[in-house]
């Protein structure tokens, strides 16, 4: 561990001297490299001279020890070393999580799809409400959304929303929501009270680059109709509607949200990206077990992974066993407590190979 914690001090003071390069400050995308590294290295690194400190104030207080007469004095420095030997471990622990390989996408933003699955209504009902709640999620840490694509159900919510999200690490805290999420509870329509069970589907992909994915022009076909739904005067007036079929994969996007067929097509492709990159790097996953059992279950989208009881106003997210008896609160955003076990099992499972 501490070689590797030497090599990145080594980087990170070769990062600052080419942040000072004459030749980098004229180049405004090797600044941004460089900076985006730097700012990457400068925890671990911050960390690191901490621990270093902290190790050094152990050995001051040893050697303070053997020329120290007085009993009272020398008690003192015992008591020193024992709380900086704790915080060491703390340390020693904090520096391995740092250390882990990165996934290359956890900075990126992401797409969030849900779809209304079985249940009829009451599961497409409960699709709009899991956007609520991811919604809120979204204000609490400041993020940015758009709606991607949204197909609005008679009987009320949403038989799919796909939304981007923008901000810092988003994707590295959204990428183990994919999965089943099933909801138990009386719906409105049940006139006898009984208790119903339904789920909606959640894929969570990263925003990627054009660059990223090879969308070759013969491999796709476009289709272009009337918009429906809300969306201003444009609407049911002109062919601003666009559907895009990926021939390949048989994967299908749309979007009619925008006023002009440019600005929706557009959308589609950012959409349609995501989708090719999630499907390929699924795909490959899939194809190599010792990969695809290093996650926090299998990826699988009919995967169950979470429960919403509303009668016993609990939450449960079977992968963990962690059961919060709260789901009012995470309904209303306050998912923090869900997504950091959830990290942080992804962490230890790491750590010890898994």
């Amino acid at each position: 561990m501490f070689e590797k914690l030497q090599k990145l001090v080594l980087k990170f003071e070769e990062v600052q001297n080419k942040l000072s390069d004459p030749d980098v400050l004229q180049d405004y995308n090797k600044m941004a490299e460089y900076g985006k590294e730097l700012k990457e290295l400068t925890p671990i690194i911050k960390m690191f001279k901490e621990y270093n400190m902290v190790i050094n104030e152990i050995n001051d207080a040893k050697e303070l020890i053997k020329i120290e007469e007085e009993q009272e004095m020398k008690a003192m420095f015992n008591e020193t070393i024992l709380e900086n030997e704790a915080k060491l471990t703390k340390f020693e622990e904090e520096l391995k999580i740092m250390l882990l390989p990165k996934d290359p996408n956890d900075g990126k933003n992401a797409i969030l799809e849900i779809r209304g699955a079985a249940g009829g209504d009451e599961a497409n009902i409960f699709a709009g409400d899991l956007f609520r709640m991811y919604s809120k999620y979204f204000d609490i840490l400041g993020w940015k959304t758009e709606i991607m694509e949204s197909n609005v159900n008679e009987g009320g919510g949403f038989s799919l929303i796909s939304i981007l999200i923008k901000g810092e690490n988003v994707f590295s805290k959204l990428k183990f929501e994919s999965g089943s999420h099933r909801v138990q509870r009386v719906p409105l329509t049940e006139s006898q009270g009984r208790v119903h069970t339904s789920t909606a589907t959640v894929v969570v992909m990263p925003e990627v680059e054009a660059v990223e994915v090879n969308i070759k022009d013969a491999d796709i076909k476009i289709d272009v109709y009337r918009s429906s739904g809300a969306g201003g005067q444009s609407v049911n007036t002109t062919d601003s509607a666009v559907r895009i079929t990926h021939v390949p994969t048989g994967i299908v996007v749309t979007s009619q949200d925008q006023r002009s067929q440019i600005q929706n097509r557009e959308k589609a492709m950012k959409v349609l990206a995501a989708k090719l990159y999630d499907h390929y790097l699924y795909t490959q996953q899939s194809e190599n077990d010792s990969e695809r059992k290093s996650k926090l279950g299998s990826g699988s989208r009919s995967e169950k992974i979470r429960t919403y009881n509303y009668p016993q106003n609990r939450v449960t997210d079977h992968r963990i066993g962690l059961t919060l008896n709260k789901l009012d609160q995470v309904m209303d955003g306050k998912m923090g407590e869900i997504i950091d076990a959830l990290i942080i099992e992804d962490q230890l499972q790491r750590m010890q190979g898994e």
